[in-house]
């Protein structure tokens, strides 16, 4: 079997330098890389993973941490925050370990402390989140998708959208075509981002200067119950007993399609009686809504893209930082909105 002594002398270059095509620890030049690499291939030369992480005592393992339910399956969000990452992770050497924390265990900390990472991307934040403090007790340079608690906002770096501004954008969008009884499906009372998009729906009433409901918001309980059959049974019991509702905004697109159910039980026309819109933009579900899903495009690869360059800037600097980058979010319309019968007499 070939050593890197081996690659090293047929390619005329130092030892280091072969590490370094390896490892991506310093730059080499392109000439330089293409002659290690090919003289490599020839040899079929491999580096010794495990030798290198003890000699630099790094792993080249990144950790993703999100949360899901016991058997999780990622959602077009987590699907295209993905094509963010994993470009820039490649690009620089490293692995991607993605670890699905199950709402069953609540808010604790996961075997993905014990594993191997030289740095943490921490997805779906909650207030108090354990895990943040967890890496910050074990000096492992972390990035937070979403807003982390205030105490925790000066201590890491996070990036997010303005849920608070996109939620009262979408809000104001509804109101412009005649809705005052918006029903709001809104993620676990316990997640930063349900925070925000609730106090981005309140503050849209305020801004219109009416009172704001507070009784139309309804989280989603963080357990097992699916986000279809949440969406399902509350637009159900809601419509029920508040017939005056006309438009429902949803945290995902999930859902938005538990409301299209319940709209089609109780014999009301999307849009014409009942208008949905949503924090999903492009998802696999498209095919079940019609009409199509207005939504809210979150940019989800860039979230990723910028986490994982903040986590990069801090791995390659040594330096713990707390930067907060914001990526906007814009609202797609397509036709599941319209303004309510009542406004149109």
């Amino acid at each position: 079997m070939a050593t890197i002594d081996d690659v090293a002398k047929a390619a005329g270059v130092s030892k280091s330098t072969v590490s370094s095509v390896f490892s991506k620890k310093r730059p080499i030049s392109k000439e330089v890389t293409a002659e290690v690499l090919k003289v490599a291939k020839e040899l079929n030369y491999r580096p010794n993973y495990w030798a290198r992480s003890l000699v630099n005592k790094t792993t080249r393992i990144i950790g993703l941490n999100m949360r899901g339910e016991e058997k999780a399956k990622l959602n077009q969000f987590q699907y295209s925050l993905l094509n963010g990452v994993l470009p820039v992770c490649y690009e620089k050497g490293y692995r991607l370990l993605i670890n699905t924390v199950s709402s069953t265990f609540k808010n604790q900390v996961e075997h993905i402390a014990s594993d191997p990472v030289d740095g943490e991307i921490i997805l779906d934040a909650v207030i108090g989140d354990s895990r943040i403090d967890d890496c910050l007790q074990r000096d492992i340079p972390i990035v937070v998708i979403g807003r982390p608690s205030e105490e925790d906002e000066s201590r890491v770096c996070y990036v997010d959208n303005d849920n608070v501004g996109i939620a009262a954008k979408a809000t104001h969008y509804l109101m412009s075509l005649g809705h005052r009884r918006i029903l709001f499906l809104n993620a676990p009372a316990n997640r930063t981002v349900a925070v925000d998009r609730g106090q981005g729906y309140l503050n849209a009433f305020e801004q219109a200067g009416l009172t704001p409901p507070r009784e139309m918001i309804v989280h989603k309980p963080d357990g097992t119950t699916s986000s279809v059959t949440f969406g399902c049974e509350t637009v159900l019991a809601e419509l029920r007993a508040n017939p005056g509702i006309t438009a429902v905004l949803a945290d995902t697109d999930s859902m938005a399609l538990g409301a299209y159910q319940a709209a089609e039980q109780l014999g009301l026309g999307i849009p014409e009686q009942l208008s949905v819109l949503s924090f999903a933009y492009d998802t696999p579900l498209a095919q079940e809504f019609s009409p199509p899903l207005t939504g809210v495009r979150l940019h989800a690869d860039q979230l990723g893209q910028e986490s994982m360059l903040l986590l990069l800037e801090q791995l390659e600097t040594g330096k713990r930082l707390a930067k907060r980058t914001l990526i906007p979010a814009d609202i797609v319309v397509r036709g599941s909105c319209a303004s309510p019968v009542s406004a149109k007499l």
